[in-house]
């Protein structure tokens, strides 16, 4: 179901009746979008297993671990966290709500927007940092649950995370 546009200016009158950009043609086939997925993540696999590689030839510490190298060694300090958490907190939909409660009230929308959900930003970054210092070699959060309430918690959670 398409809608025509009326009021197109005459410069636009052969994409009047189009209904899609390509007019109905993929521009690239099928072939080439796998190739264009599969071969940027065997790119970037072959990437970070090469600067995984230089760095236990240059920096002389071989006995880096999977789990070293995921948790970045625990040594993340609370600038760069507290920046993933606003950067994972503002995603598409939040810039596009603050732009409209921008165009709906003015300058002070985005501030009042944001300022509802700082004070959830606030506490996490709060309990992360008491979860830290009781549970500091805890990856999940379903890891401490299991320290702290045993097998059959740590099975619904399981559940329930998953």
């Amino acid at each position: 179901m398409s809608t025509v546009v009326e009021n197109l200016p005459p410069k636009f009158d052969e994409y009047r009746y189009q209904q899609d950009f390509f007019g109905g043609e993929p521009p690239l086939s099928e072939g080439i979008g796998y190739l264009v997925v599969l071969g940027f993540g065997a790119l970037f696999s072959i990437f970070t297993t090469l600067v995984v590689l230089a760095d236990k030839v240059f920096a002389g510490n071989a006995s880096i671990t999977s789990e070293h190298f995921n948790t970045a060694g625990r040594m993340v300090k609370t600038g760069l966290t507290a920046s993933v958490i606003v950067s994972q907190w503002t995603w598409a939909a939040t810039l596009l709500q603050s732009s409209n409660v921008a165009w709906q009230y003015g300058v002070s929308g985005p501030f009042w927007y944001a300022s509802g959900a700082t004070i959830q930003v606030l506490l996490f970054g709060v309990l992360a940092i008491s979860l830290k210092k009781v549970a500091p070699s805890a990856h999940t959060m379903c890891e401490i649950v299991n320290a702290r309430w045993g097998k059959s918690a740590h099975i619904t959670f399981l559940f329930f995370a998953f």
